[in-house]
């Protein structure tokens, strides 16, 4: 699975991403730009890559490392990294308490709006 390392590219993220809410996390989704200007997308090619993400406001170190446990499990079993897309999943409160099925159940929906549950990276 092909992660965003750079904060700036995180950043960058932040600022021009579309969100998607659930009750658990936040997709925060940007398609890849196909454009020469684009050296970050160029030089990672037009496969999907993904950012975990678990802030201390939430929780102490051993929320966050569950948390993000828990994100990059439901990114693999909802077959992301997805092909043209940058995703950052960052984390809410309710994240561990819920059941995995519900998280995975409402994740998937979210994935849906996006339109690119289809386009698996492989």
């Amino acid at each position: 699975m092909d992660t965003i390392k750079s904060s700036a590219e995180i950043s960058q993220l932040f600022s021009s991403g579309k969100r998607i809410g659930t009750p658990y996390l936040t997709l925060i989704v940007r398609e890849c730009a196909n454009d020469a200007a684009q050296s970050d997308d160029r030089r990672h090619g037009p496969q999907g890559r993904v950012a975990f993400i678990a802030g201390k406001k939430l929780g102490n170190a051993v929320w966050r490392n569950r948390a993000k446990r828990r994100l990059r499990a439901v990114c693999h079993d909802l077959g992301g990294p997805w092909t043209g897309y940058d995703v950052i999943f960052l984390a809410k409160s309710p994240l561990c308490q819920a059941s995995y099925s519900k998280v995975l159940k409402v994740c998937g929906d979210a994935v849906a709006r996006l339109g690119s549950q289809g386009k698996r990276h492989q």
